[in-house]
């Protein structure tokens, strides 16, 4: 799977996640009454900004709160991705449970729907972790350092002379490989990566909080990159919302474009891409 998110980024000289946290509320209203609004919307940002993007990562949030009509829309998107071409693709569910519950999680997020990595809260522990790490060929992306404010409640305690993300880093990487195990290292703490990445030099990140939340891509790369890129940086709102008006497709088409050109040009800078196609 490392591989192959490996050949996308060069394929595509992007390193762009495009989050689809689709708000009904925010869609525009021209689709609203559609048979399946979210559906509507979804299709429309991925055919104007599959080009530019190596993944798309789904926020169950925005489905499960729909009912049985937004599960729908989530096989829905999945399945249209898997027609569009070779994705990427995330279930960003942040699921944690023991035993029993978190193997029928990876048993819905990989089996039954194809995701390729879903996010995990490792701070129950390695039980609640290791039926998903049973899929060889899938990822799992735990949370390391996340983005928001209440970050600093938990992730940056000190333990035993290290902050907590730290120790959660330290002690997760020893359950799986690098091709198994990402992590989620919020943009927004970018001076944070850089100690992240000495922990894990092999393990690809996840990175949230570029554009919205006012994450900086220059000091992400700075601080994160490794020699094979080893980073996926995810804008939703910024793209997704970048209209409200039935040019929605065509403005998202041109944030994803506008990032993946600063994305292309820094991975040129660091000479990560092979130029042969």
């Amino acid at each position: 799977m490392k591989n192959r998110l490996i050949n996308l980024i060069n394929s595509k000289r992007s390193f762009l996640c495009i989050g689809l946290d689709s708000d009904i509320n925010k869609i525009p209203n021209h689709i609203r009454d559609c048979d399946d609004p979210l559906f509507e919307f979804n299709k429309e940002i991925i055919n104007f900004t599959c080009d530019y993007a190596v993944a798309y990562k789904l926020n169950l949030a925005f489905y499960e709160r729909m009912g049985s009509g937004g599960w729908l829309s989530l096989e829905k998107t999945i399945d249209y991705l898997k027609s569009r071409g070779n994705f990427f693709t995330i279930a960003d569910a942040k699921r944690g449970d023991i035993g029993n519950s978190a193997r029928h999680y990876a048993q819905t997020f990989f089996d039954n729907l194809g995701f390729d990595a879903v996010t995990v809260n490792p701070y129950m522990g390695y039980d609640t972790v290791a039926p998903f790490l049973e899929y060889k060929e899938k990822c799992t992306i735990l949370l390391a350092l996340t983005s928001n404010p209440g970050a600093n409640d938990f992730q940056m305690l000190n333990c035993c002379d290290k902050f907590l993300y730290e120790e959660v880093i330290l002690q997760s990487s020893q359950w799986g490989s690098p091709e198994q195990i990402m992590y989620v290292m919020g943009a927004t703490n970018p001076d944070f990566l850089a100690k992240a990445r000495e922990l894990v030099p092999g393990n690809f990140f996840l990175v949230p909080g570029v554009g919205a939340q006012g994450g900086d891509l220059q000091k992400v790369c700075n601080n994160g990159m490794n020699s094979e890129c080893g980073l996926i940086v995810n804008s939703s709102r910024n793209i997704i919302y970048a209209s409200e008006s039935k040019d929605y497709g065509e403005k998202a088409r041109k944030a994803a474009f506008d990032l993946q050109q600063q994305m292309m040009a820094i991975l040129n800078n660091r000479q990560l891409l092979r130029h042969s196609r």
